[in-house]
């Protein structure tokens, strides 16, 4: 079977290229047809097909010229995508995941099926008549829609009022690769060797994380540190550093992108991994921490409720609520045992239904449904 992953701007290129090795491992013939990641290598060494056709000139200019970058993006997109309508027809299966304009893109994609799509971020659609109509119209061309989560698939009817019969419920995979990276590196300098436990907040910075939630229950935690890691997106910094002067405790940021290489040590060294979110689906930290077997703190939104429902692989909090974030991790900290009970469930989880083996044996299974 010809595979084509689609991404053409890379919004989720850890999970592409996951998704790629995991078919071909099953026999697929993968071609990920996307840009060139800017951020950090990709793997060296795979069995499935890489195509950066997309925003060749966009991506020259590096990371440094945001700007000038993204305007080049959108002079290309159209011809690139209609670049790619021409080679569509190689593979056997066409599965998007990711489209950066949707309101154009559902005009642009090719006629060949079948054809589907992954949607990563559920909760952000249909917030408005224009977003509910946006993405009607380009599922309408699709013959099938992925998503992580049976919350999202509910969301999905209820908003945009889709078909249920299509929507095929695929859980995203453990990134478990970044356990295994040949060039890892150890933590950085402004991290020393440090005694107390740590409670660790990673992945990029936006608002809707509720970093500001965790930083207001940390001021009832003791013995502890915390580190918030990550690139800021659309954020700032300045509130969050004035509630981290109240805590009593130390808090660290590291406020950059951490390449795959520099991730394990972070995990590695965490006791606890906390996702604060006030509003989310799916998020790959998420699958980072599940992957190193870590005990998870998270709100009781989205796709979370259910790693933590059916697999008792993470603590669930309400979302927002501080004290009751605060007593979840202070309860944690104190007890090993505890600790490493739900870092053993997560690992299971990882191993079991959020393994790569696994998402690939139900994307194939959807991929020969819609041949037939």
């Amino acid at each position: 079977m010809r595979v084509q992953i689609v991404d053409p701007s890379g919004d989720v290129t850890p999970y592409d290229h996951a998704l790629s090795a995991a078919l071909a491992r099953r026999g697929a013939d993968v071609e990920l047809v996307t840009s060139r990641f800017l951020y950090g290598p990709i793997p060296p060494e795979r069995d499935y097909g890489v195509s950066e056709t997309f925003y060749r000139r966009a991506t020259r200019r590096g990371l440094e010229a945001r700007r000038s970058r993204r305007a080049l993006k959108l002079l290309e997109h159209v011809p690139d995508m209609l670049r790619y309508r021409r080679r569509a027809a190689a593979a056997d299966v066409r599965h998007f995941e990711w489209l950066p304009l949707e309101p154009v893109d559902w005009l642009l994609i090719p006629p060949e099926r079948p054809r589907l799509m992954t949607l990563h971020n559920v909760r952000r659609r249909g917030e408005s008549r224009r977003a509910a109509a946006i993405t009607r119209r380009l599922a309408g061309r699709m013959d099938a829609v992925v998503v992580h989560s049976r919350d999202a698939a509910r969301l999905l009817g209820e908003r945009i009022g889709l078909d249920g019969a299509r929507v095929a419920v695929i859980p995203h995979g453990a990134f478990d690769h970044l356990t295994r990276q040949p060039e890892e590196t150890p933590l950085p300098e402004e991290l020393a060797p440090v005694e107390a436990p740590v409670v660790l907040c990673f992945g990029t910075l936006r608002p809707y994380k509720g970093v500001d939630v965790l930083l207001e229950a940390f001021r009832q935690v003791e013995g502890a540190e915390l580190w918030v890691v990550g690139r800021p997106l659309a954020m700032d910094m300045k509130p969050l550093h004035e509630l981290a002067r109240r805590v009593p405790g130390r808090v660290r940021f590291v406020t950059r992108y951490v390449t795959d290489p520099q991730i394990p040590a972070f995990f590695r060294r965490a006791d606890v991994v906390a996702l604060p979110y006030q509003v989310i689906d799916q998020s790959g930290v998420l699958y980072v921490a599940l992957a190193f077997g870590k005990p998870i703190v998270m709100s009781s939104v989205g796709g979370f409720r259910e790693v933590a429902e059916d697999h008792g692989a993470g603590r669930l909090v309400p979302p927002g609520d501080p004290q009751a974030l605060a007593a979840a991790l202070g309860e944690l900290l104190s007890d090993r045992e505890q600790r490493a009970a739900l870092g053993a469930r997560a690992a299971a989880a990882a191993a079991g239904a959020y393994s790569w083996d696994e998402v690939a044996r139900r994307t194939l299974a959807l991929y020969e449904e819609l041949l037939g």
